[in-house]
């Protein structure tokens, strides 16, 4: 069985579970199945034993404002263009139940999606709620806020609720990981706040997804973090830097994604084209994906 039909089945035996307990409130459902790990269905990395084949994913930010306007027509979009894995950051008021339709109308998987701390402080259950529904397998929080942030301190309290959170998720089958910007980087009394997130969660655990323009910015080399932390990148953002730092197209930048691709100690799973700040949002999905499947196809 392939990686997609994997997902797909295991899709459908969580969707039976989650009906046959549908009158149950939201707390009763996701308490079963932390209690249940549905009634028998392995957790993720049991169920995705034998790897996945790459192929370019999207971070669905890139097109944020497409997405606003016209959610259906913007995934057509972007599964026109050949991408068939997506990772959410927020669901634009759409129930998850919709976008799952949509997605599996589109022949799109969504292995990922991005929660804010605040959401999966104040709302885990609904997030994994929504997650088992929608197929994801990751739930990622994004940045950590700047109240969290503010001492080295705070990293390891942070390190502490990611392996809480980590241990939710996997016990509902499905995987917790942390997303970089350039912050975690800068050395606080002597240490770098990204290894302090990177020694203090289990690893069984907690997953990261690098990205590999904000690590760069962040003034710190992925080679680096690919030696000492074998395994541990699981997701990344492709996401380009041009000769003057600024982001740019996927191919059009100095990163060489290929030779990253080549790679086998990073644990990298999937890997989505992102651009933050993109002029024309069509364009850059396009010649993104054109960029790193040819890439993928060297790899």
């Amino acid at each position: 069985m392939n990686d997609d039909a994997r997902a797909t089945d295991g899709y459908h035996r969580r969707k039976l579970f989650w009906t046959g307990r549908k009158s149950m409130n939201r707390r009763g459902f996701v308490a079963g199945v932390l209690a249940t790990g549905f009634g028998g269905v392995l957790p993720l990395r049991a169920q995705d034993s034998g790897g996945t084949e790459l192929s370019p994913g999207l971070q669905l930010y890139t097109i944020r404002r497409l997405m606003r306007d016209d959610v259906p027509s913007s995934l057509a979009l972007v599964a026109g263009i050949g991408y068939r894995h997506v990772e959410f950051a927020g669901y634009y008021d759409y129930p998850a139940s919709e976008l799952r339709h949509m997605l599996d109308d589109l022949g799109l998987a969504a292995p990922a999606a991005h929660v804010s701390q605040a959401d999966m402080t104040d709302n885990l259950d609904g997030a994994i709620e929504s997650a088992l529904i929608m197929g994801h397998r990751y739930l990622v929080v994004p940045a950590i806020n700047p109240e969290s942030r503010a001492s080295l301190d705070g990293y390891y309290r942070m390190a502490e609720q990611f392996n809480a959170w980590g241990e939710a998720c996997n016990g509902a089958g499905l995987r917790f990981a942390y997303h970089n910007h350039a912050f975690e980087f800068e050395s606080a009394d002597g240490q770098v706040p990204y290894d302090v997130l990177l020694d203090e969660t289990d690893p069984a655990l907690v997953e990261f997804e690098l990205d590999l323009y904000w690590i760069r910015a962040g003034g710190r080399s992925e080679l680096d973090y690919f030696e000492r932390y074998p395994g541990r990148f699981t997701l990344w953002h492709v996401k380009d830097m041009d000769t003057e730092g600024e982001m740019a197209d996927v191919g059009d930048g100095v990163i060489d994604f290929a030779a990253l691709l080549d790679r086998d100690d990073t644990g990298v799973r999937y890997a989505f084209v992102e651009r933050d700040d993109s002029p024309d949002p069509d364009s850059t999905i396009r010649r993104s994906y054109s960029a790193l499947a040819q890439m993928m196809n060297r790899a």
